[in-house]
């Protein structure tokens, strides 16, 4: 396809998405093909020579589409979502279209210029300090790396990257058991070691960190001859939004002198709404933080927000500087490049501008509260229905539930509950009306709601009660 035939194209996909996105709601969440149904279905040879567009987006509907699960899909009430609102879907197109390679100032000064604004725009709208400055990384984990990378130079007076760890002195990092996987790979990558991550134990109904147990497990590390480096706080968390007493332990991590990053990847969104907030208190005083606009906000992946109280520690530990990376004669610039792991970087600030400037603060505002109580509106009704269990309760829009039933005169069924609690979650997303996962609290499996697709409706999330219902009580126990 040649550039002259890229409008009829283009309106056609245009068309195709609109059309899309208002009907998705029809389909099955989930994707029902089976394993190697897709992979059979593609030539196993390349073509030798080029086929019309035409045909190409035929397979593409009839090949690639039954194999999508629709994230978009206003009833995904899985994982977090991963949303993409229609003005940053038009700022991806135009961005894919422009196609810049944003490493440097110099190579697109427009977008390392809007990145530093967005970035303050999301600064203000989750009242941090003026001081923190912030740059987007591509997700929450890049974020992780970057921090963790940073508390080991700073531990190790910045000489891991120059000497390497060997015959350093052994570092630790602490975290709570509810943190993201992501934190043990940044600790892998990092070179300090799984066993060097110090796991803290978790206490009352946040499923907080607990910060007694926290200054215990740093003073043990010292009188047994090892380097405490950095603390790693969840606000959120994934499984059933725990968080940790920010306050209190970054209080330790200065006492400490610890780097501090505080991981909200999911829920630092809702932080543009003040009534949340107590949920972080003392937030001001953490090194680090990162959120992803990308999940509930609304922003098309990927776009993680990362921001920090003194950059120059960041850069201290990324910067490399060759004579071809060098902008000369330009005074006062950033180079973005410096401030994450990758060289390359995408043009990623212009979607958070669109989609801000469409809807504004308090529209998105407006839609994380409506999520929040529609949420704690379907808790309610389940937590008063009779074979039903609330494990956790309503963290902003994210609780979890377990299938308990008992016999008619009260005895209890003989059944085994993490078994039975997994039929169920695969009979509901087999059935395709709505899509939930698991996890596990205190090592029993349960089932997790979470409300936060950009579209959904209080229809859609109170449909949920009776998909879940009517298939739980349908099961053969």
């Amino acid at each position: 396809m040649e550039w002259d035939e890229f409008g009829q194209w283009g309106r056609r996909v245009a068309d195709w998405a609109q059309d899309y996105r208002k009907t998705v709601g029809e389909h099955p969440v989930r994707a029902r093909t089976e394993p190697g149904e897709i992979l059979d279905a593609l030539p196993a040879t390349p073509p030798e020579q080029g086929e019309a567009m035409e045909g190409i987006f035929r397979d593409f509907e009839e090949i690639v589409m039954p194999g999508i699960t629709h994230w978009q899909h206003p009833r995904f009430f899985a994982y977090f979502t991963s949303n993409a609102a229609a003005p940053s879907v038009l700022a991806e197109f135009l961005v894919s279209a422009i196609a810049p390679q944003c490493m440097l100032w110099q190579t697109s000064p427009a977008a390392t210029e809007m990145e530093t604004r967005m970035m303050d725009w999301l600064r203000q709208a989750l009242d941090l300090p003026n001081e923190y400055q912030g740059v987007i990384q591509d997700s929450a984990s890049s974020a992780t790396l970057a921090a963790v990378l940073t508390m080991r130079e700073k531990a190790l007076n910045w000489q891991g990257n120059d000497q390497g760890l060997f015959g350093q002195r052994q570092l630790r990092v602490y975290c709570s058991s509810e943190v993201h996987t992501s934190i043990d790979r940044a600790i892998w990558v990092a070179g300090i070691g799984q066993q060097n991550l110090v796991r803290v134990p978790i206490k009352g109904d946040w499923r907080g960190m607990d910060p007694d147990a926290l200054e215990a497990a740093i003073k043990a590390d010292l009188e047994a001859g090892l380097q405490p480096a950095g603390l790693i706080l969840c606000v959120g968390g994934t499984g059933t939004g725990a968080t940790d007493p920010v306050d209190q332990c970054l209080d330790i991590a200065k006492k400490y002198n610890l780097y501090s990053h505080v991981d909200a990847a999911w829920a630092g969104s809702a932080m543009i709404c003040p009534e949340f907030r107590h949920y972080w208190p003392g937030i001001d005083r953490a090194d680090s933080i990162v959120f992803n606009p990308h999940k509930w906000l609304g922003v098309q992946f990927d776009c993680s927000a990362h921001f920090l109280r003194d950059p120059d520690d960041l850069v201290r530990t990324l910067a490399i500087s060759p004579e071809y990376l060098k902008t000369h004669g330009k005074d006062g610039i950033i180079n973005y490049s410096e401030w994450s792991v990758p060289l390359g970087r995408r043009f990623r600030a212009l979607k958070i501008w669109f989609l801000i400037r469409t809807y504004g603060l308090e529209g998105l505002r407006e839609r994380l509260r409506n999520h929040v109580a529609w949420s704690e509106q379907l808790h309610d009704r389940l937590a008063a229905e009779p074979d039903f269990e609330i494990v956790t309760r309503p963290m902003w829009s994210l609780w979890t539930f377990r299938f308990v039933p008992s016999s008619e005169g009260g005895t209890s069924v003989l059944y085994n509950p993490d078994e039975l609690n997994q039929r169920l979650v695969d009979a509901i997303n087999d059935d395709g009306r709505t899509y939930l996962t698991q996890t596990r609290v205190d090592g029993d499996l349960v089932i997790r709601f979470q409300a936060g697709q950009f579209d959904t409706t209080e229809e859609d999330v109170m449909m949920a009660f009776d998909v879940i219902t009517e298939i739980a009580r349908g099961l053969d126990i």
